[in-house]
């Protein structure tokens, strides 16, 4: 979710210096936990970076939403329909993790 919509919406690796570098790699399409080295952020880590990259998404200008994308992206073609994309999936991963906990606390 942070890099996807850090991607989307700020740019990511390109324009943004509120993610490491190495986020590209960590979660990029098809990767998972159990191959990433040892150097990962922790849960605390990702939180607060969420916190803050949702604390930029609301300073965003109402009239950027409103903006065609310099190309069509997961379907969305304005900065608008992209942020809903991005909180759809965003809304999916936190039903995995919910399942998840279900499973593992049964």
């Amino acid at each position: 979710m942070l890099t996807v919509n850090e991607l989307g919406l700020f740019d990511f690796p390109n324009n943004s210096e509120h993610l490491p570098q190495r986020y590209e790699s960590l979660f990029a399409p098809g990767t998972k936990p159990a191959d990433w080295p040892n150097d990962v952020p922790s849960v605390s880590e990702l939180s607060e970076q969420l916190t803050n990259q949702l604390d930029r998404i609301k300073q965003i200008p109402v009239e950027k939403f409103e903006e065609k994308l310099p190309e069509s992206m997961w379907g969305a073609t304005t900065y608008g329909e992209l942020a809903a994309v991005a909180a759809f999936h965003e809304g999916h991963h936190i039903g995995q993790i919910n399942a998840m906990k279900k499973l593992l606390t049964k």
